[in-house]
């Protein structure tokens, strides 16, 4: 039976406990990393007393941001820091590297990741840092780290630590305009390629390509009719603001595979040498709200939506959400940015249905038919370039290929001189019309559809009775299945790479494609 001492001593011994676990618990938590420390001894004060005030940024700005900073940091060797530690460190937050009872963070090597810089550039940046810097008389620390979608890191993050918040505030502010002034995205040509961990597509550069005019064969006024509303309204944007008129425009360019829709884009962006491109095509439509958001932001610029209509049709072509947030993307700039949307379809009652529920969005829809015999003759004689074919002889080629497109012409071409070197001799007149008279046999049909010719029964129009595999995949010529464009990532090392649109037409039907 235990006295009043006794139970006196063991409340004591209780409360002397429950005081030492409170003082370890306090002592755990007052405990700075070697990382917390030097952060401390730049800061002069507890940097567990200050908020950390986080800027998350998509991964494609990465390098924005390093050049951004680094001119912020200047030329002091010690502003730059690594974070030594395995690989919990990428998904550990700024409060756990500064002060952790269980692990001591301390400062180690730097790390790095080269970045694309355009087509055949690359930079050197910081992937995971710490900057000790100084804005306007205020010590900054900036914890500077890349998307890490593996370990559920999913945008760049830039995470700033200051003693005055006002001054913190005022960083961020520049910061984020140096990001836009030195921005190695301005000017440039774009893609995006989504991540093979599922999160945000990433910015890609191309080769910006080099199309003249004459490469691109079509009837007379409709290239001028396209290139003044796009390129024009660019050029002449001072008198048209000055007279009240706004700048942004919507293009649909729309007709059957193999016409020349990509090779005008490619004319294009030839002709608008340092506007910022963003060219989206299949899946990669989907980043339309990243691809607006770099068009508004890097005027003068030009947005290309290959193929619309296949984010624009289900099943009896109903139109799906994300043509829509197509559409609002348009919405979202003012009257007076200066960005062009250019679009394209082979099936044009498809977005036609869609794009009449929110009329506004394109201001001019220009036609792309199949060549006529002008312009059939045209592509004949250009592709047979240095070939010893009379003028006749192509005219007589050209007349019979109807409803062919460029595509066809090139194989011709390439077939007639194929014959000539199994029989060994130089190619002339024989071997072309001998060519010809090969494509055009019923047993070659199929291979003309597959050439994008068309015949009189040929549609554009999805057939409701179909079955389901036949009402995505036909050989009429008017539905190919989506190919990515070849580019270059900027998270990988660039190595020279063309603008290769996606290209169901085949737009190697016309020269300079």
């Amino acid at each position: 039976m235990l006295d009043d001492a006794d139970r006196d001593l063991m409340r004591a011994i209780a409360r002397y406990i429950d005081h030492a676990n409170e003082l370890a618990g306090s002592e755990q938590q007052a405990v700075l990393t070697p990382l917390g420390e030097r952060v401390r001894d730049h800061l002069g004060v507890d940097p567990r007393s200050v908020p950390v005030v986080t800027e998350e940024l998509p991964d494609h700005r990465l390098v924005d941001a390093d050049v951004a900073l680094a001119e912020l940091a200047g030329d002091d060797p010690d502003a730059l820091l690594g974070i030594a530690g395995d690989d919990s460190r990428f998904h550990s937050s700024v409060s756990e590297f500064l002060a952790n009872p269980s692990t001591r963070w301390a400062v180690g090597p730097v790390s790095y990741s080269d970045r694309a810089t355009g087509p055949d550039d690359t930079r050197r940046v910081v992937s995971f840092g710490l900057r000790l810097l100084t804005f306007d008389g205020e010590r900054i620390a900036v914890v500077q780290r890349s998307a890490k979608p593996e370990y559920g890191r999913g945008s760049a993050t830039i995470e700033v630590l200051g003693a005055d918040q006002d001054v913190v505030a005022a960083f961020l502010r520049r910061f984020r305009a140096l990001m836009i002034e030195r921005s190695v995205l301005r000017g440039q040509v774009l893609s995006f390629v989504p991540s093979e961990y599922g999160a945000d597509a990433g910015a890609t550069f191309l080769r910006r390509p080099d199309v003249t005019a004459d490469d691109v064969v079509l009837a007379d006024g409709v290239l001028d009719e396209v290139v003044d509303h796009v390129v024009g309204i660019g050029e002449q944007r001072e008198a048209l603001l000055a007279a009240g008129q706004h700048l942004k425009r919507g293009v649909l360019l729309y007709g059957p595979p193999g016409t020349g829709k990509t090779l005008t884009i490619r004319h294009l962006l030839a002709r608008t040498e340092g506007v910022t491109a963003v060219l989206l095509t299949g899946s990669s439509i989907a980043a339309i709200g990243a691809a607006a958001e770099i068009a508004r932001t890097f005027q003068p610029s030009l947005v290309v939506m290959e193929d619309i209509d296949l984010v624009a049709m289900e099943r009896h072509s109903s139109p799906q959400p994300l043509l829509f947030e197509v559409l609002d993307a348009l919405d979202g700039l003012d009257g007076d940015a200066d960005v062009a949307f250019v679009m394209t379809t082979n099936r044009v009652s498809v977005l036609e249905r869609a794009l009449a529920d929110r009329p506004g969005r394109v201001d001019l829809a220009v036609e792309i038919p199949l060549p006529d015999l002008p312009e059939r003759t045209r592509l004949f004689r250009r592709y047979a370039g240095s070939l010893p074919y009379s003028d006749d002889a192509l005219a007589v080629a050209a007349e019979r290929a109807a409803g062919t497109t460029g595509s066809f012409a090139k194989e011709l071409m390439r077939r007639s001189v194929l014959a000539a070197a199994l029989r060994g001799a130089e190619p002339d007149d024989t071997d072309l019309l001998s060519a010809l008279d090969s494509l055009l046999t019923e047993r070659s049909a199929l291979t003309r559809k597959l050439l994008g010719t068309r015949s009189d029964d040929d549609t554009d129009e999805p057939n409701e009775d179909e079955d389901e595999d036949e009402d995505e995949i036909t050989f009429s010529g008017s539905y190919i299945a989506p190919v990515q464009p070849i580019a270059l990532r900027t998270d990988q090392p660039a190595g020279g790479v063309d603008l290769v649109l996606r290209d169901p037409e085949d737009e190697d039907d016309q020269p300079g494609s």
